[in-house]
């Protein structure tokens, strides 16, 4: 009978690897500049007048709610969304010392807050709803004007009030911070192993922790009469989405039997026939020694500060150890 072939699983990498960060991040050169224009991009949509959607006087009795300042202010959005992830993700790694995690995250983050900054932004742009508080950004002075004919409202207020006034759908606020703070969970599901089938419900309080966050900013939202209950509804889908979305294309499910490092760790470590045509066997006579007399950990990888390795990591060939192969049944 065949002998059963046992799965694979990635150990933690030794803290001492040298791990070239700015050559990963130069393999991945477009994908930032990407970044870069997302950040342009959203800027531009912010400079662009929104749609004036028609409001009439008798629409005013959901449009009347009092100005309020804000209970989350704009400056502390960044903080929560991507500074406060940041923190995290780079406390784990000087834990774990994979720069794949390291950069992965880091990368998977920026695109799911600026994806979804831009697809908010241009949303508000296309829909132009105004918000709770829209009478008294028209009439500051509480003084209504309404057209003769079509009712509709001849605002005298400050220009720039008012464009604020009309964008209200989706929140900002609930998106920017869903898809930062999702992100944050889907990562701390992964490393925590929340979903190892041993039943420690405190690590689902865990992964839930970033989200009950992200739900108050939301709710803060409509207490501040800044958005009706369907803006902050749809801005935290559409960021726990693309969340999702970015979080899956750099790392595997958090069930996954791999799934606390990325793709890209597992894939070119583990993969031995990307090795055969790219580069040199990683393991000679020696059980317990490389080629380059660096030693072997308890994986099989390569543990030393191979300059070849470093320079084609990202590319998909490694040195791999011995152990670290993929099982083969027995004929």
């Amino acid at each position: 009978m065949p002998a059963p072939s046992a799965s694979i699983h990635l150990g933690v990498p030794i803290p001492y690897i040298t791990s070239h960060g700015s050559k990963v991040a130069r393999l991945h050169m477009y994908d930032w500049i990407v970044l870069v224009l997302l950040v342009i991009l959203d800027g531009v949509l912010n400079l662009i007048e929104p749609f004036h959607r028609f409001v009439g006087s008798n629409m005013m009795t959901d449009l009347s709610y009092p100005m309020k300042d804000n209970t989350v202010p704009f400056w502390a959005v960044p903080i929560i969304g991507i500074i406060g992830p940041m923190i995290i993700i780079t406390g784990i790694y000087f834990k774990r010392r994979n720069v794949y995690d390291l950069h992965h995250a880091i990368l998977g983050l920026l695109f799911s807050v600026l994806i979804t900054a831009v697809l908010t932004d241009a949303i508000k742009d296309g829909v132009g709803r105004p918000r709770p508080d829209f009478f008294w950004r028209c009439f500051p002075d509480g003084k209504p004007e309404y057209n003769n004919i079509t009712t509709g409202v001849l605002c005298h207020g400050k220009a720039s009030v008012i464009k604020e006034g009309h964008k209200s759908f989706p929140s900002g606020h609930t998106s920017w911070s869903f898809a930062g703070l999702g992100f944050l969970s889907w990562y701390l599901a992964g490393k925590i192993k929340v979903f190892d089938r041993r039943g420690h419900v405190a690590k689902l309080c865990i992964v839930i922790l970033p989200l009950l966050l992200a739900a108050l900013v939301a709710v803060s939202r409509v207490d501040d009469y800044w958005h009706h209950w369907q803006d902050v509804f749809t801005g935290g889908i559409l960021g726990l989405v693309i969340a999702s979305i970015c979080y899956l294309q750099f790392f595997p499910m958090p069930s996954d039997d791999n799934g606390l490092w990325p793709h890209a760790y597992a894939r070119h470590i583990l993969n031995p026939e990307h090795l055969e045509n790219n580069a040199q066997p990683a393991f000679m006579d020696r059980p317990n020694s490389l080629p380059n007399g660096s030693p072997r950990n308890s994986y099989g990888l390569e543990m030393g500060n191979n300059n070849q390795a470093l320079d084609s990591m990202e590319a998909g060939w490694r040195y791999q150890g011995q152990d670290a192969r993929i099982p083969t049944s027995d004929p």
